[in-house]
């Protein structure tokens, strides 16, 4: 979109993070319907077997968490780089539980 910068992205296997910059006119909620719809699209038609696989064509989960960054910029880009990482560490220690 117009305007807006995308600082940092982590994506998972399902799920991504992001931090990107918005000008204060645009919506939270607009960004994310835009970016949800125009992935979705791509995917679609760059791997159309997706589809198939996907229950009610839903790509994305309904909702999403977003928040300001303000002051702790720096730590939450930190954050969002490595949470893989993080993930990675909690499916470990789960798997050892028994999940």
């Amino acid at each position: 979109m117009k305007d807006c910068e995308v600082l940092v992205l982590n994506v998972q296997p399902d799920h991504a993070y992001l931090v990107v910059m918005i000008p204060p006119k645009l919506s939270i909620s607009t960004l994310m319907g835009v970016l949800k719809g125009r992935s979705t699209i791509r995917l679609y038609n760059r791997f159309p077997h997706i589809r198939k696989k996907l229950w009610g064509n839903h790509f994305w989960a309904r909702g999403y968490f977003a928040d300001t960054v303000g002051v702790n910029e720096v730590i939450i880009r930190r954050y969002v780089r490595h949470q893989d990482k993080v993930d990675q560490e909690l499916d470990q220690q789960m798997e050892l539980l028994g999940d």
